[in-house]
């Protein structure tokens, strides 16, 4: 058995998949759709929408993977293989005489993977994230037209992928749009009340200077020394606003 080497952009790729946040959310319908349809149109057991991240990969979406788990480890990954080539459909007719997969656990165990196919799934930047691929107990092909189909279905996952990552920046920049408005909220806020209290600061500087009565001293000095700690507060350069 020989593991999938590491491309040479690894970094970059792990950085691209990350920016999608899929890694470890729950299941969706959608995807889980499309897999059930890979297995209908190829004709196999099992149908997976693997991410190949840094030490393992993760199934998006899978169908009758036995054992039931949602990752396997990366060595084992006959994904790995597949995005080394992102441009090309990685095809296994029978992973027992391929010696890349001979003595790997995927055929050994439960899983008894014989027959792979996998398109990688690439992003727009070039970047491939993981695979749709298509699983057989025993040794086979694909039609022409069961490659197209999955080449298809492959090209419908990178599109849920990117609605995906572009809801999710839409959300970001209406946080921080929100955020700024609340921060100039603040600002007019202030611009609105540093007058108010300059007036009623200038109010009880005079009553003070009339000379009150002894009953009103305390009171007016309580507000006189309110408002202006109120009125240095608000024009204060270092006052924390949002």
């Amino acid at each position: 058995m020989k593991s999938a080497p590491i491309p040479a952009d690894e970094l970059a790729r792990l950085e691209a998949l990350r920016g999608y946040s899929l890694l470890d959310t729950l299941p969706e319908d959608i995807y889980d759709d499309i897999t059930q349809l890979a297995s209908e149109i190829c004709r196999v057991p099992i149908s997976l929408i693997s991410l190949v991240d840094e030490n393992r990969q993760w199934f998006k979406s899978k169908k009758r993977l036995v054992p039931d788990v949602d990752e396997t480890e990366r060595d084992y990954s006959f994904c790995a293989h597949a995005i080394l080539n992102p441009s090309e459909i990685l095809i296994v007719p029978d992973a027992r005489e391929d010696a890349r997969f001979t003595g790997n656990p995927a055929i050994t165990g439960p899983s008894k993977v014989v027959f792979y196919a996998g398109v990688p799934l690439v992003n727009p930047e070039g970047y491939p994230l993981g695979t749709l691929c298509v699983i057989d107990n025993r040794p086979r092909t694909l039609t022409e037209n069961q490659l197209l189909s999955l080449q298809a279905l492959a090209r419908l996952v990178n599109t849920h992928f990117e609605l995906r990552k572009t809801k999710l920046e839409l959300e970001a920049t209406q946080a921080r749009l929100t955020a700024a408005d609340s921060g100039a909220s603040a600002e007019r806020l202030v611009s609105r009340l540093q007058p108010l209290v300059q007036v009623m600061q200038d109010k009880v500087e005079r009553l003070v200077n009339q000379a009150p009565r002894p009953d009103q001293f305390d009171t007016l000095t309580a507000l006189q020394q309110a408002a202006t700690s109120l009125n240095e507060a608000l024009s204060d350069p270092g006052l924390d606003r949002p």
